[in-house]
């Protein structure tokens, strides 16, 4: 399922092997939250940005267009027309997001729908019946995200109950699984470390739920109030204790250095949704820095977005009919900075693995980390 090719301090090169298909690690997962990558971009375009792993929301589809739905028409991957990789969200997160419509409780969260607040139970069970239906390759253990800093009791019992959900978890997902009429009975479950921003917590509950030997495990709850620093200090805590032969994935992380710092201290999979959410305002990523199209200097400009980009977008329009697309509320302006920002993402981890084989991570860490945050 994972091998790992190489090493460069603790930066690994590997390869994830799932039921369609294999994963070149390490490797950025494409926000598609409800099916579909927000920006007009389908599951075709998907493929020409050099798409790995896509990754949908299991609470969300639940809501709608409801998972049932989903499994009757054959799953996920055939709903949505991609036979990549997908990995789904448990709806835990939306326990942290959706804090002011719902209630945590041993069995379960009780929620109120964002949509028509219809009342919706979720516990273990229920986020890997979803999940199932869902049919994707990776389905996430059903977790509590805490918001930081939280108070460490809370964030103790918070942990512990977390561990008895991935137990529950396991346990429904092999039963699921072993029937005849499963989606995908392939299907993964990846474990989930939380423990706020408290050394002791992380470090234990990731002793805890190693003991498991799931096929994957990620570090989840950072990026939801603490520093950056912060987050780089978790991870240089708790990765020592997580699996060495099992994937990492650091979720919801983040900027291109946030990903290059991350790799550089032993990550293999990310998923973050500023790439789609930021070119749809106009901000987008370049290995120049970050580009605001929406400065008044760009009104009669007739270069690409970036000019080192081999993107469809680059190769095609100028920064002058972008932003004149954005500032007219026009769709393709939104779909042309979505697909360059995927673009750029998905390239550069493909030249995060080229510098892994080649020996030279520490190189193009020392030369992009910084430069790759700064606004132009």
């Amino acid at each position: 399922m994972f091998k790992v090719l190489r090493t460069e301090g603790n930066a690994r090169r590997g390869e994830f092997t799932c039921a369609h298909g294999t994963v070149q690690t390490p490797v950025f997962q494409n926000v598609g939250t409800q099916g579909a990558i927000k920006g007009a971009v389908s599951a075709q375009d998907l493929k020409e940005l050099g798409c790995q792993i896509e990754l949908s929301n299991t609470y969300h589809l639940h809501v709608r267009p409801g998972d049932q739905i989903v499994r009757a028409m054959g799953g996920l991957h055939k709903f949505m027309n991609w036979d990549g990789p997908i990995l789904t969200d448990s709806g835990g997160f939306q326990v942290f997001s959706l804090s002011s419509l719902r209630r945590i409780k041993e069995e379960g969260v009780y929620f109120s729908s964002h949509v028509d607040g219809r009342k919706i139970f979720m516990g273990p069970e229920e986020s890997m019946q979803i999940q199932s239906n869902l049919g994707s390759d990776i389905a996430m253990a059903f977790d509590e995200c805490c918001e930081n800093p939280s108070p460490y009791e809370y964030v103790k019992k918070s942990c512990e109950r977390t561990t008895r959900w991935l137990y529950r978890c396991k346990a429904e997902l092999d039963r699921l699984n072993s029937l005849p009429t499963t989606v995908n009975p392939q299907q993964m479950l990846f474990g989930i470390n939380q423990g706020g921003t408290y050394d002791d917590l992380r470090i234990q509950h990731m002793k805890d739920i190693a003991q498991l030997d799931l096929p994957g495990y990620a570090i989840g709850g950072l990026a939801v109030g603490e520093s950056t620093e912060t987050m780089y200090h978790i991870l240089d805590v708790v990765l020592p204790h997580a699996p060495a032969d099992k994937p990492r994935y650091l979720m919801g992380v983040g900027t291109p250095s946030n990903i290059i710092e991350a790799v550089w201290r032993g990550v293999d999979f990310f998923d973050c949704v500023m790439p789609t959410r930021n070119a749809r305002h106009g901000h987008l990523f370049t290995w120049d820095g970050i580009r605001n199209l929406n400065n008044a200097k760009y009104q009669l400009d007739d270069k690409p977005i970036d000019e080192r980009c081999n993107c469809p977008v680059c190769r095609t329009y100028s920064r002058a009919y972008i932003r004149h697309l954005l500032k007219s509320g026009e769709m393709l302006g939104q779909r042309l900075t979505v697909m360059h920002n995927l673009w750029f993402y998905n390239n550069l981890m493909a030249e995060i693995r080229k510098a892994l084989d080649e020996g030279r991570f520490a190189e193009f860490r020392a030369q992009w980390s910084d430069r790759l945050s700064q606004r132009i």
